[in-house]
């Protein structure tokens, strides 16, 4: 199934001390989604934010919460996120030890469940949970820190994902390395997701970035 491609600017490259101005300003610039990258410095050498931090910035935007949890143990936080704001929850097959149930759960909960793999975690970890999921988020940098540069085996992944997904109705996201030039390659592969920290808030304006981003018609 093909989707419209959606720029989903990661608030983890925000300025934190306007974190509440700067959601708006992304939203007000063109943001499909809002991405929440939250760390532990437990699963990932990074430490972000919690729930709280989703509830206070929800009032600042309408548009899509998308909160990847970076974190270990995931399932007890997964209510907290969903009764903050989020909207969709992707979390780490390396993550959780029962990934089938907590893909479960996040569907329970009444958000959009999504499983994330770093980039030497094979696709075939994920083959048996596809019927649970509505997004698969492909890490084409190692999860810790934004700002890295984009490992270019992520593109083929992202095709046999694309193989895989066959005629489901889900998304493939890419996280970690995304610029106006790395954006089309994982656009031709079969991405319809841009995650992108750095590359929106780190280049302002925001409008103009954000629309850097977007395939050429």
């Amino acid at each position: 199934m093909n989707h419209d491609v959606v720029i989903a600017p990661s608030i983890l490259s925000a300025d934190f001390s306007r974190i509440g101005e700067e959601v708006r300003a992304v939203d007000e610039a063109g943001a499909d989604w809002i991405h929440l990258d939250v760390m532990d410095g437990h699963f990932v050498p990074n430490i972000t934010f919690g729930p709280d931090i989703v509830r206070a910035i929800r009032k600042y935007s309408a548009k899509c919460f998308d909160a990847h949890l970076m974190i270990s143990p995931v399932d007890p936080f997964l209510e907290g996120f969903a009764k903050a704001g989020a909207d969709r929850i992707t979390v780490h097959a390396e993550a959780t030890t029962h990934l089938d149930r907590t893909l479960q759960a996040i569907r329970a909960l009444g958000v959009k469940a999504g499983v994330s793999l770093n980039p030497a975690t094979s696709e075939h970890d994920i083959a048996y949970v596809l019927d649970y999921v509505d997004l698969v988020l492909v890490m084409t940098v190692n999860p810790g820190f934004g700002g890295q540069k984009f490992i270019h085996a992520g593109v083929e992944k992202i095709r046999r994902i694309k193989a895989m997904i066959g005629d489901r109705d889900i998304r493939i996201q890419v996280d970690g390395g995304i610029t106006p030039e790395t954006a089309p390659l994982v656009i031709e592969a079969g991405a319809s997701s841009l995650v992108a920290g750095s590359a929106v808030f780190g280049r302002p304006p925001y409008a103009e970035a954000i629309a850097a981003l977007r395939p050429t018609r």
